[in-house]
């Protein structure tokens, strides 16, 4: 029977892991030499400051009616919650972002802070998106490739890894599941 993986085991595996981190992050940043790609994903993380989610969201109350502000409500509580919790995260983890850390990695974009772990640009887009579009279903052929583009953004522009974009899909998720089962107005 096998034992527990060691520690120098593990280290070794992390360290293969960061080294293909870093290597899809080089991919992934080269794509600003064309200025169009650069243009549309600064777009992108840009509306992904919140810009667009806060805009979906009073649209949402002043004009969707009741279902309107219950999801309004929802995008409300889910954005706080994101808010704390990636917060939260980025203080303990303290993952610095690729261009601090590796300087092959270009910083192309604006850094809304030092750490990268998890994304919350990426967490809001998939809390936000999945929401909304419980409310308004049509809603997701505009907000999916949003959502997409804004957490690509975020490896583009080389403020966050991969698994940092990961991350915060996967929470994005979770804070929407939460909210869409526990705040029903």
């Amino acid at each position: 029977m096998a034992g527990p993986i060691g520690f120098h085991r593990m280290h070794e595996i992390l360290t293969r892991l960061d080294a293909i981190e870093l290597k899809a992050c080089l991919h992934f940043n080269a794509a600003i030499r064309r200025v169009q790609i650069l243009r549309l994903f600064r777009v992108a993380s840009r509306l992904g400051d919140g810009v667009l989610w806060y805009s979906l969201t009073a649209c949402l109350a002043l004009f969707g009616g009741a279902s309107g502000r219950a999801a309004a409500l929802q995008c409300a509580v889910a954005g706080v919650a994101g808010l704390l919790l990636y917060r939260a995260l980025k203080g303990v983890l303290v993952r610095e972002r690729p261009f601090i850390t590796h300087r092959a990695v270009v910083c192309a974009g604006r850094p809304l802070d030092r750490f990268s772990f998890p994304s919350g640009h990426t967490l809001h887009a998939v809390s936000f998106t999945l929401i909304i579009c419980s409310a308004v279903p049509t809603a997701a052929l505009l907000l999916a490739p949003a959502a997409l583009l804004i957490a690509l953004s975020r490896v583009v522009l080389g403020l966050h890894y991969p698994s940092d974009v990961l991350a915060g899909a996967l929470l994005g998720a979770g804070v929407a599941h939460a909210t869409l089962r526990w705040v029903v107005p």
